[in-house]
């Protein structure tokens, strides 16, 4: 028996705002209540909602609601399963809550399973240090079970982003399974229709998209030049019958149902009729990811070191749809080297806003590659180029930094805090910031403390850092205490310096 798994990508973006440079919108005074709309397009993303609402995830749930129930009483039973990212489920309770319904509808058929990915959709996986990743995959996991009862048991990272490391971390997480793409130079000669076990992992299990079976649906029904066009529900079954394996997993975007290829196409009536068209095979059945994992041992290991990575975009498979020039990486940089700010401003709408401008799609639009893959990169961006693309998501990011740094009261280089012991033995705590310089001195060890302090590190970081001769002055008058007293000292300086910039930065909260 070979198992199909039918998975549904569902995810939209935030879009940013494509008259953000050119109208000179840059740089104005806001209250952090406006930054959303100041940055997104509210229309724009509603727009696209609606619409892709209209030809694809209504029809389309409402199919497999029907089909679900029809043979909901046989021995072999209809089952699909959704990867939703929590930016979908946000744009749901903020666009149309009735669609959010048609999702728990489907939750509750208990047919349908729902994998666990980054709420925000963003390539978070890449950076080097993983708690923004994992802050991310927790999120996910939180709003699929507030919104939809369910708690993720296989895991699906952004666009099957993957290696062995990232398979680790998801294992550590408490998933079962992981899901990427089965591309031959990891498979070599391998088939991508079997359980594996990803390198360097106990118990976790690798399941693999079947991208040629895939892409048939996602980029070639519709396509008049095909050999096989007309696909019909029947044969694409027939292909599944003879195709060896203990699961063939299928996954494409969901939007694939409509909007994508358009009603007009019959996309509709192929879904509607290849479920039944492949528990017609003696030898096929329909199950879940969890099922498939559950049901089967793997048949080997397979290795994707954590230096590289896979996933199922264009040709190349790997992250260069999304890094392979020199705009994508300078936004992905401005992103990432955001992180310590973000975290020690410790504000919610900060770090809301930060997170949606990681989404991978912002990245996608500046792909500049030509041929097919430029193709559909142009025809999922709102942009009329990728320079644009650019233009626009660089200066939002700018403008974002320079209200950051305002508000924590940034230095020009963080404070690295080492022991008592010399100037080699790093703690791992850093302060970027003022804000976060006041946490770090409640957090770092006395030695430490009385370590930088005895050489004059802290009123040194505060003149030539923070440009802040006044702070340096007054760190200088607590050079000679020592223990707690010392920690007592320090952080009052720090809270006293801070107030009498209470003004600055309350301005700076509410009108920049």
């Amino acid at each position: 028996m070979t198992d199909i798994v039918l998975i549904f990508e569902v995810h939209q973006p935030y879009r940013l705002r494509r008259d953000y440079f050119w109208e000179n919108k840059p740089f104005r005074r806001l209250s952090k209540e406006e930054l959303f709309n100041y940055y997104f397009d509210h229309e724009l993303n509603r727009e696209i909602f609606d619409r892709a609402s209209k030809r694809c995830y209504f029809p389309s749930n409402q199919i497999l609601l029907e089909l679900i129930d029809r043979f909901k009483r046989e021995k072999k039973q209809v089952k699909v399963s959704f990867s939703i990212s929590g930016i979908f489920l946000e744009q749901c309770e903020m666009f149309n809550k009735d669609l959010l319904e048609s999702f728990n509808q489907l939750a509750k058929t208990g047919c349908v399973e729902f994998l666990g990915q980054t709420y925000h959709h963003s390539l978070a996986s890449l950076y080097s240090k993983k708690e923004e990743f994992i802050e991310q995959v927790k999120m996910h996991s939180e709003i699929i079970k507030e919104l939809l009862g369910y708690t993720p048991k296989v895991f699906e990272n952004t666009e099957l982003l993957y290696n062995s490391g990232i398979a680790k971390i998801a294992e550590k997480l408490g998933y079962s399974g992981i899901i990427t793409e089965g591309i031959e130079r990891v498979l070599q000669e391998k088939s991508p229709n079997y359980v594996y076990k990803p390198k360097g992992c106990q118990s976790i299990k690798l399941l693999l998209r079947n991208y040629k079976l895939t892409d048939d649906i996602g980029f070639r029904f519709s396509a008049r030049w095909w050999s096989e066009w007309p696909l019909t529900a029947d044969k694409y079954a027939s292909w599944l019958s003879v195709t060896p394996g203990q699961c063939i997993v299928i996954f494409p975007d969901y939007e694939t149902f409509g909007e994508h290829h358009w009603p007009e196409t019959g996309i509709h009536d192929f879904l509607r009729h290849l479920p039944q068209k492949i528990l017609e095979w003696p030898h096929l059945n329909m199950a879940t990811p969890s099922e498939v994992v559950e049901k089967h041992p793997p048949v080997g290991e397979l290795d994707v070191p954590e230096h590289d990575f896979v996933s199922w975009a264009d040709i190349e498979r790997n992250t260069s749809c999304w890094l392979g020039n020199a705009m994508q990486w300078a936004y992905f940089t401005s992103i990432k080297r955001l992180e310590p700010l973000i975290k020690e401003a410790e504000d919610e709408t900060f770090l809301r806003i930060w997170r949606y401008l990681q989404t991978s799609d912002h990245m996608y639009y500046m792909f500049t590659g030509g041929g097919g893959p430029g193709e559909v990169h142009s025809y999922f961006s709102p942009f009329p180029s990728p320079l644009e693309a650019y233009i626009n998501s660089q200066a939002a990011i700018f403008d974002f930094e320079n209200r950051i740094r305002l508000f924590t009261v940034a230095a020009n280089e963080p404070f690295l805090f080492y022991n008592g012991e010399g100037d080699q033995n790093y703690l791992c705590l850093a302060a970027w910031s003022l804000k976060g310089f006041l946490r770090a001195l409640n957090d770092a060890p006395l030695d430490s403390l009385e370590f930088h302090n005895g050489r004059g590190d802290f009123e040194r970081w505060a003149e030539t850092s923070l440009k802040d001769k006044k702070l340096a002055e007054k760190l200088k008058e607590i050079r000679a205490l020592k223990g707690q007293q010392l920690r007592k000292a320090l952080v009052n300086t720090v809270k006293r310096r801070l107030k009498q910039l209470t003004s600055q930065i309350q301005f700076a909260t509410q009108y920049f």
